[in-house]
């Protein structure tokens, strides 16, 4: 396959025949001169140093060289060349919980804003491992696929904010149901969820999803955000906090003996996350446990370029206009290479 990578510059290659229009019509206009000084043919014998095709092979040449300097500057490039590389990682998927009841400061600054702290640390520590993001309250999403992007991974992370779901609640049996089905078709491959949620499921069957991840190989790690003793739920841009049907503020409880319930049944671990950083150790103690096998074998294509050998060429053609003299050589005259 041949392709330009800067194809704009080829528009320039319009100069050469227009330069070239200009170099014969300048020497139309230079024969109509000198026929006014006299007859041709007794001009021709005055000037016998004058070489009727050294001039125009000059010209020649020169255009030449500029063609191929224009078409180098557009970077030809021609086939493709494969690489396959083996990557030795595993696949994790970050299910987050953005319920309002994430949105409760009882962590610093709030349960969502310090989740999405340890996940973006979590995927700095990455090397050659594969993250998807699904964000879930009463519904489940996935919000970024499975990846080695992890620029995008930190990207997506950056935006997650409670009122990208309609439904509210939390169903986190559906957030691991669908993270389940997130990862690759990779047979070998380390599988974990990371499941962070203040723990109120008010769907229930998490604990059930959860041995359903285990008996297929994946690992469900849960993060517990917030504190048992709990916080109320703010209103975005007020001063305000959710209420209940009574008119009470709604208080948001961590339940951790649900957290430590599914990830038990999940085969994972349970992290308490407060205000400390000791949950972000404990969460790099558990990736790094987990075994790191061969990921799928990455293949890319990239094009060969060809500029080289059009600079090369170039060159080649300004030589050989600098070694040219546009009179005649006398001395090449005395030379007879097939004459006895």
């Amino acid at each position: 396959m041949f392709r330009f990578e800067n194809p704009q510059y080829l528009y320039l290659l319009i100069v050469i025949p227009l330069l070239a229009i200009l170099y014969y019509y300048s020497n139309y206009r230079r024969r109509i001169r000198l026929r006014k000084y006299g007859d041709p043919a007794l001009l021709k014998e005055l000037m016998i140093d004058v070489s009727a095709w050294r001039g125009q092979a000059k010209a020649w040449l020169l255009l030449l060289a500029l063609a191929s300097l224009i078409i180098a500057a557009a970077r030809p490039q021609f086939g493709t060349k494969i690489d396959t590389s083996e990557r030795n990682g595993i696949e994790a998927i970050i299910a987050m919980d953005v319920s309002n009841s994430m949105l409760a400061n009882d962590v610093r600054p709030s349960r969502l804003d310090k989740s999405k702290m340890l996940v973006s640390n979590m995927v700095d520590e990455m090397k050659d491992d594969k993250v998807g993001l699904i964000v879930y309250a009463g519904q489940a999403f996935v919000q970024l696929p499975i990846t080695n992007d992890y620029v995008s991974a930190k990207m997506f992370l950056d935006g997650i904010d409670p009122s990208m779901i309609a439904t509210q609640g939390t169903d986190i049996a559906t957030a691991i149901e669908l993270g389940m089905k997130s990862f690759t078709q990779k047979k070998d491959v380390s599988r974990a969820i990371f499941l962070i949620t203040d723990g109120e499921d008010n769907e229930g069957g998490a604990v059930e999803a959860a041995k359903e991840a285990a008996t297929r190989g994946i690992h469900v790690y849960v993060l517990g955000v917030g504190s048992p003793d709990g916080a109320h739920i703010p209103i975005p841009g007020t001063t305000q906090y959710f209420i209940d049907e009574q008119g009470n503020p709604i208080v948001s409880r961590l339940s951790e003996e649900m957290c430590r319930q599914i990830a038990h049944a999940g085969q994972g671990a349970y992290i308490y996350v407060d205000n400390s950083s000791s949950a972000q150790k404990e969460l790099s103690r558990y990736v790094d446990k987990l075994a790191k096998t061969k990921l799928e074998t990455q293949i890319y294509s990239e094009f060969d370029e060809q500029y080289q050998g059009f600079i090369i060429l170039a060159l080649f053609f300004l030589l050989i206009d600098l070694c040219l003299l546009e009179r005649k050589n006398h001395i090449m005259q005395n030379f007879h290479l097939f004459k006895k």
